[in-house]
């Protein structure tokens, strides 16, 4: 057979393939309707599939974050046709003018396509659900999506879990096509810094619906459907127990709790007071609930351990005895007399009576006001600097080597970074080169300008407990079973003070728990180094303080307490680390029921109409 041939044949197959088709599509259309009908009586409906979001566990493995199901009322305007909106209103329980306004607001949303899916009645009451289910076919363009919101195992702890909430169009816009109008995220807590750990992702199904708004079924048969996938599991570093039991302490009371493992930077403890039940960010209140949280007085939504700037006070002189002896200005044996405070020309910074002189060890021990005054005017007129401006700087470094004065990287939304005042601050004040150590003597002893966050504290005392580093404070220790990735959680980061100076500092803090201030929270048979401090404040009553590590060797808890308005540190702050230190270390925390008994009892709300979370400044 030829070419030509070969051509005709090929040419006749191909218009013959053609015919057959061109007849097939004209029996379909004039002669067989059902193909017709399938069209005009059944609609292609693209569900979305959320996923589930992820469990969140303590360190010990109890559940703290689950799911429960809420069904949503999703509607897709372009097949709203012939609604009896007076019956529909009624299932729903809404007025007609709702529902017009709800349309509208529809049509203004970010993405708005009349075919896409949108919310028009969130978590609707099992009730209403059931009624709708019954009468679902009479209103076209309606269905029902099934999603999950979440439950909170304990009434605590709120300020680290945090909540979800519905996202804003900012949100929808920002997140690429992952938000939709209705959608929830985290806002605050480990729900925001975990946002996309937790959430998953979403799967969609493709139904065929009929114009009754019947499922006719999954459309070829699921063959394009895609799964959701459900959001990791989180395993936190707190201790559920400690932390209930410190939030019991602090109950009726205004301030912070932060307990952290030195050697890892796990928060065992966070704990901030006034609070709030999480449970009130779940179900159809939580709008009004927020609002009534957000205008109480007392700030329950405030994050007093990340971002309060306190007066740190009398535990401030741990760090100055560290910092001296790094400048080589101070050593065990330096000795300085206390005759009620330090005197310098008109100045006087007051002290309290105890035995004198005193070297080091002894200072830390009983707090002596005068002494850390001389260390610190030491550091700051040494004269091996050219100026005090250029001494100040050094000292402002090894304090900020603390942790101090900048934000710790904390996993969770909201963290301040206090105020560790730099020169520049001094220059403005008084001109440069026109103040010195007595300007600023206030430091010494954690007052003045000075505003450290219950954060920096606890992560400061980690420091002192583990001789020199700390690791970046961080809430959530394994994320799908593995540890945290984040590299800055595994990294040590070294203050600028030698290890070989921390010795006599920490025998001086256990002298303190033994002898000195802070007797009232000795275990039996744990060794605890602690500093308490009266933070004094311009605003009312000045503030309790303490902080502590144990047991003093391989430590496994360090914790600092700050309770707005209570006085001395020893009064109020000390017992209650005390009690958490037993409750991680031991299991138990009844040992000393009358401690115990004081304060739970202890209200000192009703007495601190003047208390305030911002920064405190003031002079001994």
């Amino acid at each position: 057979m030829d070419s030509t041939s070969k051509q005709k044949v090929l040419l006749a197959i191909f218009f013959s393939i053609a015919l057959i088709y061109i007849l097939r599509l004209a029996v379909m259309q004039l002669f067989d309707d059902s193909y017709l009908r399938s069209a005009q009586e059944n609609v292609l409906q693209e569900q979305t599939i959320y996923p589930a979001r992820g469990l969140v566990y303590d360190r010990k493995g109890e559940l703290l974050v689950y799911n429960d199901a809420i069904y949503d009322l999703i509607v897709i305007p372009e097949q709203v046709k012939g609604l009896d909106t007076n019956e529909f209103c009624r299932v729903l329980g809404i007025e007609r003018i709702d529902f017009i306004q709800r349309f509208e607001k529809i049509k203004r949303g970010v993405g708005y396509a009349p075919y896409r899916p949108s919310v028009f009645e969130k978590q609707l009451t099992i009730p209403i659900y059931a009624a709708f289910q019954e009468k679902l076919f009479d209103f076209p363009g309606f269905y029902v999506e099934v999603r999950t919101d979440r439950k909170y195992q304990h009434s605590n702890a709120a300020h680290i879990m945090g909540y979800i909430g519905e996202v804003t169009d900012r949100d929808i816009e920002k997140s690429e096509g992952y938000y939709r109008m209705g959608d929830f995220k985290g806002i605050s807590g480990v729900e925001r810094s975990y946002e996309e750990v937790l959430r998953g992702r979403k799967g969609v199904r493709y139904v065929l619906v009929d114009s009754k708004s019947r499922t006719q079924g999954r459309y070829k048969e699921g063959m394009f459907d895609t799964p959701a996938v459900a959001g990791q599991n989180i395993i936190l570093s707190i201790d559920q127990k400690l932390q209930e039991l410190g939030e019991q302490l602090l109950n009726n009371k205004i301030g912070s709790v932060v307990a952290i493992e030195p050697s890892t930077g796990e928060i065992l403890a966070l704990i901030s007071m006034p609070t709030y039940d999480p449970n009130l960010f779940v179900g159809r209140q939580r709008g009004n609930n927020y609002m009534k949280l957000l205008r109480d007085p007392s700030k329950p939504l405030f994050n007093r351990p990340l971002a309060a700037p306190y007066p740190p006070g009398s535990i401030f002189k741990v760090l100055m005895s560290l910092v001296g002896q790094q400048e080589g200005v101070l050593t065990p044996n330096t000795m300085y007399g206390c005759y009620g405070g330090y005197h310098m020309g008109g100045l006087t910074v007051g002290c309290h009576p105890h035995p004198s002189p005193l070297n080091l060890q002894g200072a830390v021990a009983v707090s002596c006001n005068a002494y850390f005054c001389h260390v610190y005017r030491s550091v700051i007129d040494n004269p091996k600097y050219p100026n005090s401006e250029s001494a100040y700087k050094k000292w402002y470094d090894h304090i900020s080597s603390f942790g101090i004065g900048h934000k710790l990287g904390v996993d969770l939304y909201g963290e301040g970074q206090g105020f560790l005042p730099p020169s520049t601050y001094y220059d403005k004040v008084y001109g440069r080169f026109h103040w010195k150590s007595s300007t600023t003597i206030s430091l010494a002893i954690g007052q003045g300008e000075l505003g450290i966050t219950p954060l920096q504290m606890a992560n400061a005392t980690a420091v002192v407990a583990n001789r020199g580093y700390y690791i970046a404070p961080h809430v959530v220790k394994r994320i799908d079973g593995k540890p945290n990735p984040n590299p800055e959680y595994n990294k040590k980061h070294w203050a600028s003070v030698d290890t070989q100076y921390y010795g006599v500092v920490i025998n001086g803090m256990q002298d303190v728990i033994e002898r000195g201030t802070g007797r009232v929270a000795m275990i039996p048979g744990i060794e605890i180094c602690g500093k308490t401090g009266t933070a004094q404040n311009p605003h009312g009553k000045d503030h309790s303080v303490f902080f502590a590590f144990a047991p003093k060797i391989n430590p496994k808890i360090a914790i600092a307490v700050f309770v707005e308005n209570a006085g001395f540190g020893a009064t109020w702050a000390a017992p209650i680390a005390s009690l958490m230190i037993e409750q991680y270390l031991t299991g138990k925390h009844d040992t000393r029921k009358y401690i115990l008994e004081r304060m739970l009892k202890g209200n000192l709300v009703h007495k601190n109409d003047t208390a305030t979370a911002a920064t405190q400044t003031g002079k001994h």
